[in-house]
């Protein structure tokens, strides 16, 4: 008897942070972050390599007067807005649905403090041209600048086509960087696993960007910050303390808590979460004195950081849970191991999945008898399912696409069915309530209900992340396209749309045929840089899906045109430019065979038009020149 899905499956988080806790990675980049604070007074950043890996620690305090000035860390500001350069310029230009990419304004501001310092160019062209494995430090602020040199790294290497070095980012108590748009190209240009980001359990400095905007005060946070990172750069001395009592630490953990719990039982990003304008990226390690776990779906990332921060009470000060992980790293290798072996007596006879489930939880600091202990379980079993979902996703999107399937091939044999006088748009236009032309309208229903759920799954990364280029869903997407939108558009005008709304092209067109003219234009680059193509007969389907809203826009036009002859003559003018212009265009595609037979029927809207603006233009001959 074959075992159950749930049987077959692994929690892997607890394994991953073991080996990351194990690993001299964390040790050897804390260790590069105590430097570059030590240094800051005169450097922005620390490098040193230690067996042919070169560790850069970025530090964050000169983050601290530009809060101080701008009151800029709750704030963001856009990546386009980059001095007027084109610094990040493949997140730039990625649209996805129009979102524009933001990032905490503080630590932009520190980026561009360092950006044209000799050193820092120094540094680029030492990794451009040496071939290295880099890692990227840094502490609190300090570690979201070097997620942002980073980004600037993996952009300029991409703009310019050159191989990817081995390239890993390390943060420690670092807020939270960006927006959604950035977290979702980072999945989808697959840089997750570049970013590495380490939070112990009650580290309020992560957690900060969840609550409401100016909620807490600046100087409060400044104080916070400015004492951690004294105490980063001279470790042997006396910790300093925010000279509060009890009561008031108490306090701010009781507040920051507050703010975060409604986050801890959503598995969507709801209204609660979209108050905040940031979201995490990359993997996440989250840190305990039980061990670490790793976590990369950024839904799951946000419900973690939450459920652990409000679990138990933390034994430490406010800033001696930030500077907790040089103490974390140094006995995590000699406790973590022998803390698996013991769990795994009392989990022998569970299932792989709950077995490793129950260490992921105890691993973050979660125990069984915590009032929270069933939230975290549910999110550990969502992210484990959504790391494998892809895959099963988009073979499931192949049998639903094979599925309706016969709902096209009726609509290609409509097409080939209707009047040769009026032609496929103007058939379905002008239809009656016959049973064919309801069971076609009907399947056009039907195609558009399965093409906005793969656009929706794509952009919610719940598919592999090159489904956009692979021919298979691209070819697909385009033939559907071609058949099918014409008629979209011949229902638009059939109902007098245009009359409310507007014409189609500028306010009827579906999100989903945008997506799939970005999908074509992107795989077919070179037909696009090549005009020269010729056919040596008429397409099946007409190239230019939206062929038939321009004829609608341009039959309007010539009716203006017609009434306004003895009318304001500058106004016909210039729609006559834009009739001539559609009538070169429309012309150039029929040269080119670009169209299908059925435009050219002797009774479509396009031949119809064509007839009357040849005797429009006979017209006007006297008066304008064509």
């Amino acid at each position: 008897m074959e075992a159950s899905s749930e049987e077959t499956m692994f929690e892997t988080s607890h394994v991953l942070g073991a080996e990351l806790a194990c690993s001299p990675l964390l040790a050897l980049a804390w260790r590069q972050c105590g430097l570059a604070a030590a240094a800051a007074a005169t450097a922005s950043f620390a490098a040193e390599e230690v067996d042919d890996v070169l560790y850069v620690a970025f530090s964050g305090a000169g983050s601290i007067q530009p809060m101080i000035d701008s009151d800029c860390f709750f704030s963001t500001m856009p990546l386009a807005s980059a001095c007027g350069r084109e610094l990040f310029s493949p997140l730039v230009s990625e649209d996805g649905d129009g979102e524009t990419v933001l990032v905490q304004a503080c630590a932009l501001q520190l980026f561009f403090s360092i950006f044209d310092t000799p050193q820092f160019w120094k540094l680029m062209e030492t990794m451009k041209t040496g071939n290295k494995k880099v890692i990227f430090t840094g502490h609190s602020v300090g570690g979201s600048l070097a997620s942002l040199v980073s980004l600037y790294f993996l952009c300029s290497l991409l703009s310019s086509s050159s191989s990817q070095p081995s390239l890993l980012c390390i943060t420690f108590g670092s807020p939270l960087l960006g927006n959604e748009a950035l977290s979702q190209f980072i999945i989808r240009a697959r840089w997750t696993g570049i970013f590495c980001h380490v939070v112990s359990q009650h580290d309020i400095v992560p957690r900060l960007l969840f609550c409401a905007q100016n909620s807490i005060p600046i100087q409060l946070i400044i104080c916070l910050l400015q004492s951690c990172q004294f105490y980063l750069a001279c470790p042997l001395l006396a910790k300093p303390s925010l000279q509060s009592s009890r009561a008031h630490k108490a306090e701010l953990h009781q507040f920051i808590t507050n703010q975060i719990t409604p986050l801890c039982g959503e598995q969507k990003l709801t209204s609660h979460q979209q108050n905040s304008k940031f979201r995490p990226f990359g993997c996440y390690a989250l840190c305990s004195n039980e061990g670490m776990v790793c976590i990369d779906n950024p839904i799951a990332v946000i419900r973690m950081l939450c459920l652990t921060f409000t679990t138990g009470s933390a034994k430490l000060s406010i800033e001696e849970e930030h500077l907790c992980y040089g103490g974390f790293v140094k006995k995590a290798s000699q406790q973590l191991l022998q803390k698996k072996k013991n769990d795994l007596v009392g989990d022998v006879s569970r299932s792989n999945c709950a077995a490793g489930i129950s260490l992921a939880l105890k691993a973050s600091g979660i125990g069984v008898e915590d009032k929270r202990v069933m939230d975290a379980r549910e999110c550990l079993e969502m992210s484990m399912k959504t790391s494998r979902s892809p895959s099963l996703n988009c073979a499931n999107l192949s049998i639903r696409l094979a599925k309706i399937t016969p709902c096209r091939a009726q609509i290609e044999w409509y097409k080939a069915c209707c009047d040769s006088n009026m032609g496929y748009y103007d058939s379905f236009k002008q239809r009656k309530a016959s049973k064919r032309d309801s069971k076609v309208n009907m399947n056009r229903i039907k195609l558009a209900c399965f093409w906005d759920d793969l656009v929706d799954i794509v952009h919610s990364n719940q598919l592999p992340h090159d489904v956009r280029k692979r021919a298979k869903w691209v070819n697909a997407s385009h033939f559907y396209q071609l058949l099918v939108e014409p008629l979209d558009i011949a229902e638009y005008y059939r109902i007098q749309m245009h009359k409310t709304k507007g014409h189609y092209l500028a306010h009827g067109r579906e999100r989903r045929y945008e997506v799939f003219d970005k999908w074509w234009r992107e795989r077919h680059k070179e037909l696009f840089e090549k005009d020269d193509r010729r056919r040596s007969k008429f397409a099946g389907l007409t190239q230019d899906p939206c062929f038939w809203a321009r004829v609608e826009e341009a039959r309007e036009w010539l009716e203006e045109a017609t009434s306004n002859c003895h009318g304001n003559m500058f106004k016909l003018k210039l729609i006559c430019e834009k009739l001539n212009a559609f009538d070169f265009y429309a012309s150039s595609l029929v040269e080119k065979k670009e169209v299908s037979v059925d435009v050219l029927a002797s009774n479509s809207s396009y031949n119809v038009w064509l007839e009357e603006w040849k005797v429009l233009k006979v017209r006007l001959g006297l008066q304008f020149r064509f």
